[in-house]
């Protein structure tokens, strides 16, 4: 299959390095010094399934119309990202990639509902420098209709990104994507430390504001009316179970979890937005449970105040202290 994969990311080059090496015609779109790192030394990837070296056509913009297009950008590039190359992704399989809840919409604002293809990725991969990306730790890819029935595109797509991750195809999606938000709420916290998940999280003092954030995500998601739903390998009961704990128990188990996640150091997306010099998907993360509790006529003061504090690091390129952190939430974590 002829795949166009926007974005140079930690996902966009894992996905185009594994979809090339499974057969398939990929070119990766990117920014230029992405472009240059890939054809000077290909896409090196390494990790949970070894090293390698991929060569692959790499450019910052589409020259002709792929078969499947994959956005692996963040969401706040989504729709520039698809106005750069509109005239070949018009009337094309489009799969959006992107965390949180708001990328389908955008997505088909610009290009229609009918081609857009939804996923949720559930594999773990950094990117510190173009062209280079680890593989951290194996996951489900799930994909579904987000404006309709499941058809059997989904199940050609299917076949096609398993070479990728196993891929599930979901006739609903939308319950596990407020999960997933979940899932992407405690890298704020590695964001504003500027050290990987396992070096955060080893705090246990740091692992109780994750459980704050959870509590309140949970709040905002009932007061909206949303019903989550289970994800491969993340059961809605690992939040409402470590929620009912007292903090500090829940805090030691969590820290457990997420120290335990990676062999290689992880950093999740929030920070690797930032080592990049990038903007974060913070506003579609942490910001998504405020929006939600702003919605339903409530408040969500700790999730507000970390997305500040995320924004802060983006302006000044100055992280915080764990002793900053902790007192910037006083009285906000119980």
């Amino acid at each position: 299959m002829k795949i166009a994969v926007i974005g140079a990311g930690a996902i966009g080059g894992l996905v185009a390095g594994y979809l090339k090496a499974g057969g398939h015609d990929v070119t990766l779109v990117a920014r230029a010094p992405a472009v240059k790192a890939i054809r000077d030394k290909g896409l090196r990837i390494s990790g949970v399934r070894g090293p390698r070296r991929i060569e692959l056509e790499a450019a910052e913009r589409l020259t002709s119309a792929p078969e499947l297009a994959i956005a692996a950008t963040k969401t706040q590039d989504l729709a520039s990202a698809i106005e750069e190359n509109k005239s070949f992704l018009e009337k094309r399989p489009f799969l959006t990639t992107q965390n949180g809840v708001r990328a389908d919409e955008i997505a088909a604002g610009l290009l229609g509902k009918q081609d857009i293809v939804s996923s949720i990725v559930m594999f773990g991969a950094t990117s510190l420098e173009p062209g280079v990306v680890v593989h951290n730790f194996e996951g489900a890819w799930l994909i579904g209709r987000p404006f309709g029935e499941t058809d059997g595109l989904t199940a050609e797509l299917s076949a096609v990104l398993d070479v990728v991750a196993p891929t599930l195809v979901s006739p609903d999606l939308a319950g596990m994507k407020y999960l997933k938000v979940f899932v992407n709420a405690s890298n704020c916290l590695p964001a504003l430390l500027g050290t990987s998940i396992q070096e955060t999280f080893s705090d246990v003092r740091i692992s109780a504001i994750s459980i704050a954030v959870w509590k309140e995500g949970l709040e905002a998601v009932r007061k909206a009316g949303i019903t989550l739903a289970s994800l491969p390998d993340f059961p809605l009961e690992r939040i409402t179970k470590l929620t009912a704990l007292p903090s500090a128990e829940a805090a030691r188990i969590f820290s457990g979890i997420m120290t335990g996640l990676s062999k290689e150091p992880l950093y999740g997306s929030v920070l690797q937005s930032l080592k990049r010099g990038k903007r974060s998907e913070i506003d579609y993360i942490n910001g998504e449970f405020v929006n939600l509790a702003r919605q339903a006529g409530v408040s969500a003061p700790l999730n507000e105040k970390l997305v500040g504090m995320v924004h802060r690091v983006e302006q000044t390129n100055e992280f915080f202290t764990a002793e900053e952190v902790l007192e910037n939430v006083k009285g906000l974590v119980n």
